[in-house]
């Protein structure tokens, strides 16, 4: 068996920085159990897979496709870098006829556009709940202490300034004193294998680092800051996330007051978002990409 597959960086049109996702073309349906032997395999944060939804649909003219994510652990259920891709692969490389793609997965049906020279996700905008000062979305004292743990483990004695939590995406959020410049962010050494040990419920999925950006200096213009780790889906720290962002662009919006925000993923790859919150509930995150692999799963 013969699989059209691809590298493509996503969030930035630099080769090797963004966020690597492998994208696979499915001309037939895949047994089960390869789309998690192929994702292990290319051992990247996502592997993406597009199959055809009828007989006779074609990569370079439909507009409507299946999309699959999984790590190298474990399928998810949204995974924004690796539809992004997703995007890319069918516009660039299939030269796709359609203004809009119509992808249907597990998070419902997300939508992607090309504006210029970026691609626009249409994807759902998640809330998030004050934790700590004994307030807990869940009133579970049990939880809020595990929630406590954790931002101990990722950030020690820095000063956090909020802390929420997103029922709906099981993504905490910490964030740093708006005190600290972008530098403290970058240059935080996240253990976050030894989240695995703290948290071992299954209520927490990932972990965001965040930090509001500056009005002046070297780094004016973006308007937050983030990094983030899901060590429960074997990935210890991603690149750049566009489902984080889900979470992120709510909460930024509702902190700053605007809907039209820039955000940068301080990864040591790194990337850039241009985020637009929407008045039906959803979210509009764009990026650029860069296909930097064409070949063939052969087995």
């Amino acid at each position: 068996m013969q699989i059209p597959i691809f590298t493509v960086d996503a969030f930035t049109n630099q080769p090797f920085s963004g966020n690597p996702a492998a994208v696979c073309l499915l001309e037939n349906d895949l047994d089960e159990d390869l789309h998690q032997k192929i994702a292990t395999e290319m051992n990247l944060s996502e592997t993406a897979f597009i199959r055809k939804l009828r007989p006779g649909d074609d990569f370079t003219k439909s507009s409507c496709f299946g999309l699959r994510w999984f790590t190298p652990t474990n399928e998810v259920p949204l995974c924004g870098h690796a539809t992004l891709a997703s995007a890319a692969v069918l516009f660039h490389v299939k030269k796709n006829t359609n203004s809009v793609l119509t992808f249907v997965t597990l998070s419902g049906e997300l939508k992607a556009k090309q504006v210029g020279d970026h691609i626009v996700l249409d994807l759902p905008a998640y809330s998030t709940y004050p934790q700590g000062n004994n307030i807990s979305y869940s009133n579970d004292h049990v939880f809020l202490c595990l929630l406590q743990l954790l931002h101990q483990a990722a950030v020690g004695d820095l000063v956090v300034q909020d802390l929420r939590y997103s029922p709906d995406t099981k993504k905490f959020l910490v964030r740093l004193s708006d005190a600290y410049e972008r530098s403290v962010l970058e240059e935080l050494q996240v253990r976050a294998q030894r989240f695995l040990q703290v948290e071992k419920t299954g209520k927490v999925k990932g972990l965001i680092l965040t930090l509001k950006g500056k009005s002046s200096g070297k780094d004016k213009g973006h308007d937050f800051y983030s990094r983030y780790f899901a060590p429960w889906y074997g990935v210890l720290e991603d690149p750049v996330t566009g489902s984080a962002h889900a979470v992120l662009s709510k909460y930024w919006s509702e902190q700053l007051g605007k809907k039209e925000m820039l955000a940068f993923q301080c990864s040591r790859r790194g990337g850039e978002l241009k985020i637009s919150l929407r008045d039906d509930g959803r979210v509009d995150i764009a990026g650029k990409s860069a296909v930097v692999f064409k070949g063939n799963l052969t087995f």
